[in-house]
Order: C-alpha cells, then structure tokens, then sequence
C-alpha cells in the first residue's frame, strides 16, 4: 500500500488541479509560485497575495456572463462591481480596477476610498458606484457629496425609508438622479431569523416607489437589489428567491418604466477544497434565461445585470503560510501539530463560523501521512483546525524526529477575502466600520466619579494610511 502524502492526494482527487502542482523537489507550487522559496526568503508566517488571478476571477465571470447573454439572446447588458468590503487595501483595489470593474460600497468611510482613487486617477465620475449597506448620516452626506460634485453613476441603494428623506435634503444635482432599493430578502428555513435585517420588505417596495419616488422629477429608480447570504447555489431556496425577486421587479417595471437594473448580490462560491465541484457556466446560464423567460412571461424588458463579487474576486488570491513548531501527543489517538500563529487572529473565519479553506503541505509530499489536529499559539481552547471541508479530519506529511531537518511547511489557500478585516489587520475592520470612542470612568481622592477620554473614534485617515491610499 502506498502511504505517502502524494500518493494520499492522487488517490483522493484529480491532481495536479488549477494553480496547484508539485515540482520536483517535492514542493508545492501555487499558481507557478514557489511557496518554499518565498518561505526561504521571508520565514514564516506570513499572509500572500497572488494580484494575476484576481484578473483571471473578473474576465472568467465576464466571458460567462457575455456567453450567457448571447446564447439567450438577452437585450440587456452586463454589470462587474467589486465588493470593496472584500479587502479594502489599495494594491487590491487598483488591481481589480485595472480589469475594468465598477465598484461597490458599504460604509461612509468607503467613500473617502473613492475620493482617493480619483486623486490618484485610478477612477474617473464615469465609473459606477454602488452604495449598499445601513446608512449612518455621515454614509448619506459622503454619498451626497460625491453626486453634488459630478459623479454621474453613483446609485444609493435605499435600506430603509428614512435613507431616502436624507437624500431629498442633500443632493444639489441638476440632473436626476438614480437611484436602488435593496430588498429584504427571506432567509434559509435553518438561520437564525426569518427575513434579512438590511433592505425594505418586499411587499412594501412598490406602495413606497409609489409614495415617495413616482413623479419626483430629482429621483429615478434605476435597480432593484438583492442579496442572498448563501450566495448564488443550485438548489429550490435560490431559485425561488430569484423568481419572487423577478416577479416583483416586472410588478415595478410596468409602471416605473425607467427601471433597468436587476442587482443579484450574494457571490459565486471558491474552492475550499480540492474536492471542489461548481458548474459556473451551468449556474449564470440559468440565471440569464431564468430572468428572460419571467420578463417574457410578464411581458417587460429584461434588466440590466449586476453582481457584487467580492469573494469571488479576491478570494482565491490570498493564503497564509505556517510552520508546524512541534508535535505533541495528548492522549492515545489524538496527535498536534502547533502551528508558529494563531487561527483566532489571522483566520478568523476558521474561528468565528467554522470556515473550512483548502489546506496543502507545503513540502515533505514524499514522506508517509498521518491524521493530526492543528493547534494555534493562543491560550484560547477555540484556536484549532481539526477537519476539511471534504472530510472530518486532516492529513499531514509526519515530522522528521531527527535534529537539523527541515520543519513542515502548511498552507491555507483561497484566505484572500474578509479575513484582515475580521482580525483586524493593523486597525482595519469589517466594513472599515470605525474603533468607538473610548471613555474612562474612574474616582478621584474624593470619591467623586471623573470620566476621561482615552481614544477619539477611528478616523477615516488613519485606515486609509493602513490600507495604502495615504502615505
């Protein structure tokens, strides 16, 4: 019987697969970079960022979305936006925009981003901007101030109705502008709640473009959005979502004809395993004809399409690369690897959602394998990493006992979206929702209560100096 890691891998999957192979000296190599020659030159840990394929990622999803469209004969056009909340950092961010993608936004501090890309004339008032999310005052006026000063496609989705009034006070433009209602989506009979916390409840959506939009000649409403957690899935949930979601939109189109816009946020999935088995081309197909054929069936013009990849886009970018420090057994039958990190603090989604995410060896693929827990440096009894997401384990190369031979080198692949901002990266986070105000309360000599403030709330310039905008 063959027992090496190799073998253990040809025996399980197809392989070599799409920017995975191993050279000759037994070495991982991921999308033709030399993992170990990285780990030679910079020890580890340390966090990779691969910029070519998010190029790849945006012209795979053009090219499928352009195929669909002609094979269905499909009047309207398609839309790329990048979820900036993805990954917020500069060098991200100006990569995508080299493959010409529009932009989408969650917080008002999103918009100084856009500010800065205009500076540096990575953007021009042409590019679209998508504005999602729960508006605060600040998100409402930064949006305002980009459409009063000339940006021609910004389109705030509307969450509540309350974000519209703020709008009818703020914007100055001559020319009217455009504008999206995001609608609170069902969710699956297994979460937590019935219905999503973000957007207008579908049976509201029309009696509200009635009372507040129809006829205001400052306003149009040019998109319907909405956005599924699970992402775009081939299953009954999705597509009857899609159809209550199309049906709604042909009740509007019939008397807002200047409706064109159909958003379908909630990302295509990545490989997370090398188990990974997705029909692209199966899913956006039916997608483009699903649409037609309820638009036909309603007799109204088909949307325009657009999608919010952030995942999908920088997703498969990214990995964090380890070193396994020792071997410990604790018990008869369980065996730890102790990585030179924590999971809690640099995968945070391995910690707070039980994320799986393609995990390889980064060297000794000629040595035998054994099942082994991974264990991060935290005291914390959360910081480990026990199963795949195609098996309820993990399989490792065996550590070489003798002095002076080579650590095992592991990887985790595919890390590149959310998981700086949900650790925090250098004062980054989620949504570049800003750190609060802190306030001390303490007594003085007299006993009397004193407050004092210890921090100011995070200032949009000091995470776009984080992120790179600002030197």
């Amino acid at each position: 019987m063959n027992n090496t890691y190799t073998d253990l891998v040809h025996q399980t999957f197809h392989f070599p697969q799409e920017g995975f192979n191993v050279n000759d000296d037994d070495n991982l190599m991921f999308n033709g970079v030399d993992i170990k020659a990285l780990i030679d030159k910079y020890g580890t840990p340390f966090k990779l960022t691969y910029l070519p394929k998010i190029g790849m990622q945006i012209n795979k999803a053009k090219k499928m979305f352009a195929d669909a469209i002609k094979k269905h004969k499909y009047d309207g056009k398609y839309v790329y936006c990048y979820c900036t909340k993805s990954s917020h950092f500069s060098f991200i961010v100006e990569e995508t925009l080299k493959h010409g993608v529009n932009l989408e936004t969650s917080f008002a501090y999103d918009i100084d981003i856009i500010w800065q890309l205009y500076r540096k004339k990575k953007i021009n008032k042409d590019i679209f901007i998508i504005c999602n999310g729960f508006k605060t005052k600040q998100y409402t006026r930064n949006i305002s101030k980009l459409i009063n000063d000339g940006f021609k496609n910004v389109i705030p989705i509307i969450d509540n109705k309350s974000e519209f009034e703020d709008y009818k006070k703020s914007i100055r433009s001559k020319d009217p502008v455009n504008i999206g209602i995001r609608i609170a989506s069902e969710e699956e009979p297994t979460f937590d709640f019935y219905t999503s916390r973000l957007g207008i409840r579908s049976r509201d959506v029309l009696e509200f473009y009635v009372d507040k939009i129809k006829g205001n000649e400052k306003f149009r409403l040019k998109m319907l959005h909405f956005f599924m957690n699970k992402g775009i899935k081939d299953d009954v949930y999705y597509w009857s979502e899609l159809n209550k979601v199309l049906n709604l939109y042909c009740q509007l189109k019939k008397v807002c004809p200047e409706l064109e816009g159909l958003n379908i946020g909630g990302g295509l999935p990545i490989k997370h395993s090398l188990n990974f088995d997705y029909d692209y081309n199966y899913m956006i197909n039916e997608i483009v004809s699903t649409i037609k054929k309820v638009c036909k069936k309603n007799k109204v013009d088909v949307p325009d399409i657009y999608t919010e990849f952030g995942s999908f886009t920088v997703g498969e970018a990214g990995a964090v690369v380890y070193s396994v420090l020792d071997e410990k057994m604790q018990n008869d039958r369980e065996i730890w690897y102790m990585i030179d990190s924590s999971f809690i603090t640099t995968l945070p989604d391995t910690w707070g959602i039980g994320e799986k995410f393609l995990m390889l060896p980064i060297n000794k693929w000629d040595k035998e394998y054994q099942e082994v827990h991974l264990g991060g440096l935290t005291c914390d009894s959360h910081d480990f990493y026990t199963s795949e997401e195609h098996i309820n384990a993990v399989f490792l190369p065996k550590l070489d006992k003798e002095k002076g031979q080579e650590p095992l080198y592991i990887g985790f692949f595919h890390t590149g979206a959310y998981q700086d901002q949900l650790a925090g990266y250098g004062g980054i986070k989620h949504c570049m929702i800003p750190s609060p105000k802190h306030i001390v309360v303490e007594r003085n000599k007299d006993g009397e209560l004193e407050d004092w403030l210890y921090a100011r709330e995070q200032s949009p310039q000091s995470m776009l100096k984080i992120l790179g905008y600002i030197k």
